[in-house]
This record gives structure tokens, sequence and C-alpha cells, in this order.
């Protein structure tokens, strides 16, 4: 048997601002060329299908689509809601869902319920476990003395096992789960899922099966032969901008896990980063291979520029992030107390509008910011001369 793995679809999430549809229909539109081309038997998606827990209109309908794609090219699909789902929501009219080939595996306590498919070599299990919020579901899992994502995991897979030790000698099994284990490495795109401090499960926690199909971080990873990330198929961080986004593909033999390998998907529009002075970034011929990313620029001049994000778009349409670091400026973090001391209110007006854009205030606004002070003093004249 054959199976794909991938998650984290968050379908329905900008970018910085960015619609992002258009490029999530695409990615997840090859996922069904590779189902065809590498005959795949089953696809698994590991949670976050959708970036929110009410989708709009228009992810339901990209999402649907995919489905339609992966189950037209001859897949069975398994699917277990993320953090980011409402698993209610995905997991309506399941029953019904499941004669045609799409599984929905959303019920806690039905989490050791799995999903029985087969192939030449016999029995193959998957059981879905749901993303698990620690607090319902220790009380949902009658175990109110677990503690935390170990707690509840832990014993979601202790009812796996006991599960899978009453079946048929030769069962292979496969999990999914949504969760950030030990020796994963996270990016800036992850909603936390901590809770009092530690978000964090040991990988033993999911000893004892053939492959596990996790979710939740969204970089492409292996922490064991058997225990894998597929990461999201599009970045959704400039922390992603390396990340060589992917799928897993894992073939099952009648011993259990045979093989695993990757498989790449296309990048719709790359991410890049830019630092520099405004006039340089917008003249310098070396930048012209970044018109087509999408961008985050650090502008380095002494001065911030005024209208910087509209100048920029004017040679970089897809620039969605912009930060200021004037070259040679301080890094040391301002103290209210020692910005104030012995100042008078002009002064410390003058004060923090240099230190916003880099340069004191001309004659001119000098002259409205006396004015607005002295405005101010009129509507409250207990202040006698000094600002709250």
């Amino acid at each position: 048997m054959r199976l794909l793995h991938t998650s984290d679809w968050h379908v329905g999430r900008t970018f910085h601002g960015a619609d992002l549809l258009a490029e999530q229909e695409s990615v997840l539109g090859c996922l069904a060329d590779i189902v065809a081309e590498e005959r795949v038997d089953v696809v698994l998606v590991s949670g976050d299908v959708y970036d929110r827990a009410v989708p709009s209109a228009e992810a339901v309908r990209v999402a649907a689509n995919a489905l339609a794609r992966l189950r037209a090219a001859g897949a069975t699909l398994v699917i277990t809601p993320g953090n980011h789902d409402s698993a209610a929501r995905l997991g309506a009219f399941g029953e019904f869902a499941a004669a045609g080939g799409l599984h929905l595996c959303t019920s806690v306590a039905g989490l050791h319920e799995p999903v029985l498919l087969n192939d030449a070599h016999g029995p193959v299990a998957c059981y879905g476990i749901p993303y698990l919020e620690p607090e319902p579901a220790r009380h949902a899992l009658g175990v109110p003395e677990a503690r935390g994502h170990t707690g509840v995991l832990g014993e979601a897979m202790r009812r796996i096992r006991a599960d899978l030790a009453g079946r048929a000698q030769g069962t292979r099994s496969v999990v999914l789960a949504h969760a950030f284990v030990t020796g994963g490495e996270g990016s800036d795109s992850e909603r936390t899922i901590s809770v009092g401090g530690v978000e964090q499960v040991p990988g033993a926690v999911f000893d004892g099966v053939d492959y596990v199909a996790l979710g939740h971080l969204h970089g492409p990873q292996r922490l064991a032969e058997h225990l894998r990330y597929s990461g999201s198929p599009l970045a959704y961080s400039f922390s992603e901008a390396a990340h060589r986004k992917s799928v897993w593909l894992a073939e099952l033999d009648a011993d259990g896990l045979a093989e695993v390998w990757r498989r790449e998907l296309p990048v719709p529009r790359r991410l890049a980063t830019a630092e520099g002075d405004l006039e340089d970034l917008l003249s310098a011929p070396e930048y012209a291979e970044l018109t087509g990313c999408y961008l985050s620029v650090t502008l380095t001049d002494q001065v911030r520029p005024l209208d910087a994000m509209r100048r920029l778009r004017e040679r970089f349409p897809h620039a969605v992030h912009l930060d200021w670091q004037p070259a040679g400026g301080s890094s040391e973090p301002l103290r209210y107390a020692e910005a104030v001391r012995g100042r008078s209110d002009a002064e410390i007006t003058g004060g923090f509008l240099a230190d916003c854009r880099g340069a004191e205030p001309n004659e001119r606004e000098s002259a409205l910011l006396t004015a607005a002070l002295e405005q101010a003093e009129k509507a409250d004249p207990e202040q006698d001369g000094e600002l709250r």
C-alpha cells in the first residue's frame, strides 16, 4: 500500500494581507497529479485543512475541489482536524462521506477506531487522532489526571495500541496526529499550542506503529524513519523561505514500513528578502530578479523615507512587509524614565519624533508641536506644563 502524507494546508490563509487562494488551489491540484503518477492508494491529511474554524465559502470551495481531485485520481482520503480546524464542522456528514472514500476522523471518543483498508498483504489500520486540546481532551478521554499534551496523547496512543493488539496478526498500522514533537523545528507561522509553558511531546509517545503522519510544524522533517512531518504545501512566513515544500510517500509491505521518499511541490511565488537604502532598491539592477517575489524589505536609510511601501510596490508589486533599521542606529532599548528626565514637553515630543523617523523636527514641525502643546495645556490647565 502506498501512502501520500500531507498536512497544514491552511486553506483561506493570507500572507501579510495577500490572498493566497489561487496559489493554494494550484499547489493542492499538484497533489492529485502526484497521486496519479505515483499510483498512491491513500492520502493522509494530518490537520489544519483550513486556517480558521469557520472558513469562508471560497476556502471551502478550494478545499472541496482539492479533495475531489485527489479522490478522482484514485486515492482513498483519511483526514484529521488540526488546532486551526473546527472538528465538528470538518466532520459534518462524515459517515456519509466515508462511503465515497473520504474518511473524516474527528471524534475524540472514537480515535481508537481505525479506518480499515486492505492490500495484497492484508489489513492496514489507519488511526486518526484529532487535535487534542489538553484540558477538554482529558475529560473526554476519561483521564482527568492526565496533564498537558503528553498526557492526552499518551492516553490516545494507549487506546490505539490496545485496539491494534486485538486485531489479526500482521495488521499494519498508521497514525495521523497534530502535535509538536520534541526534536521538531518550528517556524514563525505556526500558532502556539503551549499549555502551562509545555507544548512538546516526546516522540516515544508514538512507538508501536508502522508510520506516524504528523502535522502542525510547517517544515518537512524526519524525526525517525517512521515519524515525520510533511510540512505545509506553501510557505506562510518569511522564516520558511528556504524550505523545500514537499510531501512524503510511504510504502507498506507485508512486514510494515518498507520505504519513504519525498516529492517536492512547485512554488507558485518565491519568497525573498532585501535590505538597503530605498533609492538603491528602486534603481539597482541586481534587485530586478525580485520583482516577481513576495518580498520583505528592510530599509537602512538614516531618515525613515516617506511613503516607502507605495514607492517599493512600483518596482516590486508583491512587496508585503517593510521594516526600518537605520544603518549604525542604536540597538539599546529606550527607557522612559531616562527619555523624559529633565526635559521640557517640547523636547520630549521632538525627541519622540526623532526616534521614530531618524530626523529632528524642522522649523515648521516644531511650530506645530508647540501649538499643539499649548492647546493641550489650555484644555487641561491642571497639567502645569507637564505631559501626562
